[in-house]
């Protein structure tokens, strides 16, 4: 089967965008949300990526 990316539902903090890459690559959804700060502050792309994702990245609106 093959995989795809959506927003999370279950860790979700803002959009669900850092829970849904965090399932997506099987990490802690705490270690993606540290890289999307660390975005943020250090290269100051971190917020336009975050609303692009949040943008083209469907929900998920099924439990697997």
């Amino acid at each position: 089967m093959k995989k795809k990316l959506y927003r999370s539902r279950e860790n979700k903090m803002l959009a669900g965008v850092c829970g849904g890459i965090a399932e997506y690559m099987e990490l802690d959804p705490t270690i993606v949300r540290l890289a999307w700060v660390i975005a943020v502050f250090g290269a100051g792309f971190g917020v336009l990526a975050y609303l692009i994702a949040w943008i083209i990245m469907p929900e998920r609106t099924f439990d697997i």
